[in-house]
């Protein structure tokens, strides 16, 4: 416990540091102070490559290709289709919640707004995140706790660390469902696929869409009817996706 707490904050001050010392060393290159698409892409870069680096360097994040020898293409392949699944009727739960502040509102535009900005959505964050989140913090609190109060702990940390409330019940969500994946497999890397396959979506759907205040309403063209059929039909697909997981998840043999 006190170890994934460790892992909890390293990573949080790897982000504070992260986040000083890249403008500070922008400005001095370009000049400039201002907050610019550049200057938010490469912080962004810069402190998950870091964050990676040191998780990996010291092994507090446990990476091996056992896994990935026993061939488990399935699950990979229905991790990436309960990530789809799951969009609209996520999109749908969020519409229904009280609004929350959106502090983060105007650099996610920046980040997602570029096409550079995909290799920080779609590439570095689920990398990053699962290592650190799943590889770091969750392997040593389901040493300490039961499997479900591990999951649950380590996908309030993972909300948490979002620092945005209008992100934080999604990502608890995903959390939840991320760290299941990993205590039945023992790998990070099914979360990962469903991390990139969900922040893939996010991103083409925001370029697709630029507004961030538009709802499933008005991509339907004033529809509920069309709306509820998506969100039905989403179901369709994520349901059965899960199921195929429950299925196919195994830990690789020692």
């Amino acid at each position: 416990m006190k170890k994934a707490l460790m892992y909890l904050l390293l990573f949080i001050g790897i982000q504070l540091v992260g986040g000083a010392i890249v403008p500070m060393i922008w400005q001095w290159i370009s000049g400039t102070a201002d907050k610019t698409i550049p200057l938010i892409i490469t912080m962004t870069m810069v402190v998950s490559i870091i964050t990676i680096a040191v998780f990996l360097f010291c092994r507090w994040a446990e990476v091996s290709p056992r896994w990935l020898r026993t061939r488990p293409w399935m699950v990979l392949i229905w991790s990436v289709i309960a990530a789809l699944g799951a969009i609209i009727p996520s999109a749908w739960l969020q519409e229904q919640m009280p609004e929350l502040p959106n502090w983060m509102e105007s650099e996610f535009d920046m980040i997602l707004s570029n096409r550079w900005g995909y290799v920080v959505v779609g590439l570095l964050a689920p990398l990053s995140e699962e290592i650190v989140f799943r590889g770091a913090i969750l392997r040593k609190l389901l040493d300490t706790l039961s499997p479900w109060k591990a999951i649950a702990l380590s996908a309030f940390f993972f909300a948490l660390i979002h620092m945005n409330p209008a992100q934080m019940p999604h990502a608890f969500v995903i959390g939840l469902l991320l760290g299941w994946m990993y205590w039945r497999t023992g790998s990070i890397l099914p979360g990962m696929a469903y991390h990139w396959a969900n922040n893939s979506a996010a991103y083409l759907i925001y370029n697709v869409y630029p507004d961030p205040n538009i709802q499933l309403i008005d991509i339907f063209k004033g529809s509920e009817l069309h709306v509820l059929l998506a969100v039905a039909f989403s179901l369709v697909i994520l349901i059965p996706s899960l199921f195929q997981l429950n299925q196919w998840m195994h830990k690789a043999e020692a």
